[in-house]
């Protein structure tokens, strides 16, 4: 099954879902297409051009989605770089800026990357006390709503001008142009 991009009333893309689900949805008239896949759905009496992109009718009230605090996205949030000396790897750490056993917390502004040999210089210490800077102030990563469909966009071209914030890749050519 194709996926299809769904919009909120206001063009705000919400999630995808598949061709059938969408069908439905413009069936019904909860929902416009906005763009045209290649190919049709046929039944006994009606062929349906196949939606790419469809926007809903009313407006659908969420919540902002939140990035889970897990050791990946500290890594990614840091750059995959110590947070004390900057040099990149893989073979990064988890260090609390200030230790658990004297009260830190498991959350986005005490959890930073950390090389080993930083993480055990630093040691039960704050970055202060073991006399260690700190290259930036750790803080929640902001969601972006690229994120959540970065996934398709390299393959579908219609969906690029709906979702903020996508650039091409670098050496990026479109098989097409308008």
């Amino acid at each position: 099954m194709e996926s299809v991009l769904v919009l909120n009333q206001n063009y705000e893309p919400l999630n995808v879902c598949n061709v059938r689900r969408a069908v439905v949805l413009v069936l019904r008239g909860k929902a416009e297409v906005l763009e045209h896949a290649l190919g049709a759905m046929r039944t006994a009496t009606h062929s349906v051009m196949l939606p790419s992109v469809i926007r809903l009718m009313h407006m659908i009230r969420r919540p902002r989605p939140k990035v889970r605090l897990t050791r990946k996205e500290i890594f990614a949030r840091d750059g995959w770089a110590c947070v004390y000396c900057g040099r990149q790897s893989r073979d990064l750490t988890l260090d609390h800026v200030m230790p658990r056993h004297r009260g830190g917390g498991h959350t986005w502004e005490n959890l930073v990357s950390a090389c080993k040999s930083c993480n055990h210089r630093k040691a039960g210490h704050t970055p202060g006390e073991a006399h260690m800077e700190m290259r930036g102030v750790p803080g929640a990563p902001r969601v972006s709503v690229y994120h959540a469909f970065f996934q398709y966009l390299a393959a579908r071209h219609e969906w690029q001008k709906f979702v903020p914030g996508y650039e091409p890749p670098l050496g990026f050519q479109p098989a097409y142009t308008a």
